[in-house]
């Protein structure tokens, strides 16, 4: 029989272990929500239960697959897939994140290629970024935006003569299959070095081999170090396709709000928007034209409309946009691209015809328009460009008649030989952007009718000798320029002089 003592102390010794218990802290309890996968299709899943989802909320399957949650139904959830795996299939569990699709964004992108989740695809290790971004974000409020008057120089010759292009301005660039369209992009983000432009390439159903080209151009040109290129490959799930162009824009966003300029090629949203029409179709939503659903106009819509020129008490950072779409047979009238054109503040449509013709870039400068127009272009173009399109548009009227073999007077004669002297005038190779003085300086030569009666390969050598001899006799005109100065009567006739040295340097070479 135990003592008194003794079990005092039993006593005391057990009230200290509770007190002890009682101090210690305990686990929290939380409530998951689960459902579980009834069925999978191709880039879809279905699943019963997830009571309290919201709508385009992330949604995490085994293997840490990714969906997001897309149709909300009274007895299931259709969600739309964003990877792939053999853990994914009936009776699989899914759990909500309570969160809703964010990428990785900063200045740790740069020179990088990454998936539409942020993850990179180059081999070069983690993304290792402070900061993220949801890829869906309202559209800046008009009293926000600032007016577009800052260009953004393209470095082609037809660009930004003719069509020129604003910094927060979303031009489209549309035309058939294999006509230059990336090629013209591509130009542009190379010529974005040394102007503090953020560039971004977000390919959409693109095929590897094409976007590693782009990639491996980029480096060779010195344009890696300022871009990120986002891709989602043709063979990736259809709900990757869906939501790369909105995680390309988050990325551009968030430059814009630091006060820098941006730059997002879509490439192309054709791709896009057939991917959506697939994920719509998989889910059962009522289909419209051409069995688009009815908001297919508002997907694009509620994307471009984040593309704008802030004011300066926001920052002033602005974000271009230059969307590409595919037509079929030279059709502009067709479903999405009637749709982004009425979205656009204009459009570069390059023609099939010129690029068999050997005009590059095939851009049919009597379809094409910038509906900013002159407010964005350098003064110094005002030398050249209302005389350019003029001469240029009535040589494309008088050149269609031309062919029937008629006899022509004199004046047509000239307006035919200036109108092929400006058309090779405009053309330009691949990957070689011009800076704006060498631009004006080789088509005012056009204009002046220096290039009206030498052959093709002529105009071709006088615009490089131009081109030689512009910063070495008339260097004062690059700043001229660049400085938004307006080229006056003496700077004209000194850039037409120049020219014609070159001429006439090219002619006993001939002779």
């Amino acid at each position: 029989m135990k003592s008194e003592g003794s079990l005092h102390t039993v006593l005391e010794q057990t009230l200290e272990a509770a007190a002890r218990i009682s101090r210690a802290p305990r686990a929290a309890l939380r409530a998951e929500e689960y459902g579980e996968v009834t069925s999978v299709g191709h880039g879809v899943a279905r699943v019963r239960g997830l009571p309290g989802v919201r709508s385009e909320e992330l949604v995490r399957f085994p293997g840490d697959l990714l969906g997001m949650a897309f149709n909300l139904e009274p007895d299931e959830v259709g969600i739309i897939l964003l990877d792939e795996g053999p853990g994914l299939g009936s009776g699989a569990l899914a759990r909500r994140t309570h969160r809703v699709l964010d990428v990785p964004v900063g200045e740790a992108l740069l020179g990088r290629v990454v998936d539409p989740a942020g993850r990179p695809l180059d081999n070069a290790g983690p993304v290792r970024t402070t900061a993220r971004a949801t890829i869906e974000s309202p559209a800046p409020a008009i009293i926000d935006r600032a007016p577009v008057t800052v260009p953004m120089s393209t470095g082609a010759k037809v660009v930004d003569a003719l069509i020129p292009i604003g910094r927060g301005q979303r031009e489209l660039i549309l035309g058939d299959r294999q006509t230059g369209k990336t090629g013209l992009a591509v130009d542009c983000i190379i010529n974005q070095k040394g102007q503090r432009m953020i560039c971004i390439y977000c390919a959409i159903g693109q095929r590897s081999s094409s976007v590693a080209k782009v990639v491996a151009d980029l480096r060779q040109h010195g344009a890696a170090a300022y871009s990120i290129v986002l891709f989602a490959p043709g063979d990736a799930p259809p709900g990757q396709l869906f939501i790369a162009p909105y995680a390309a824009m988050a990325m551009g966003e968030y430059f814009m709000r630091k006060g820098l300029d941006a730059l997002v090629v879509f490439d192309d949203l054709s791709q896009h928007a057939r991917a959506y029409r697939e994920l719509s179709l998989l889910l059962r939503r009522p289909p419209g034209r051409e069995s688009f659903p009815g908001d297919i106009f508002y997907i694009h819509s509620r994307l471009l409309e984040r593309s704008t020129h802030l004011r300066p008490e926001l920052g002033g950072g602005s974000l271009t946009a230059l969307p590409i779409i595919e037509t079929e047979e030279q059709n502009l009238a067709a479903y999405i691209p009637t749709n982004l054109i009425s979205i656009t503040d204009g459009q570069i449509y390059l023609t099939p015809t010129l690029f068999q013709k050997g005009v590059l870039p095939a851009v049919d400068v009597g379809t094409s328009v910038s509906r900013v127009g002159g407010k964005t272009q350098l003064p110094a173009y005002r030398a050249v460009a209302a005389d350019l399109k003029l001469s240029y548009s009535q040589f494309e009227e008088l050149e269609v008649f031309s062919r029937f073999g008629t006899r022509i007077d004199e004046h047509t004669r000239r307006t035919l030989a200036r109108g092929r002297a400006v058309r090779e005038a405009l053309k330009q190779p691949l990957y070689d952007p011009l800076p704006a003085a060498e631009q004006i300086a080789i088509l005012l030569a056009a204009t002046s009718g220096l290039f009206d009666d030498l052959p093709p390969e002529g105009v071709a050598a006088i615009s490089a000798g131009i081109r030689r001899l512009l910063p070495v006799e008339l260097p004062r005109i690059y700043e001229l320029v660049d400085g938004g100065a307006d080229l006056d009567a003496d700077s004209r006739q000194a850039l037409v002089e120049a020219a014609r040295k070159a001429v006439d340097a090219w002619k006993p070479s001939k002779a």
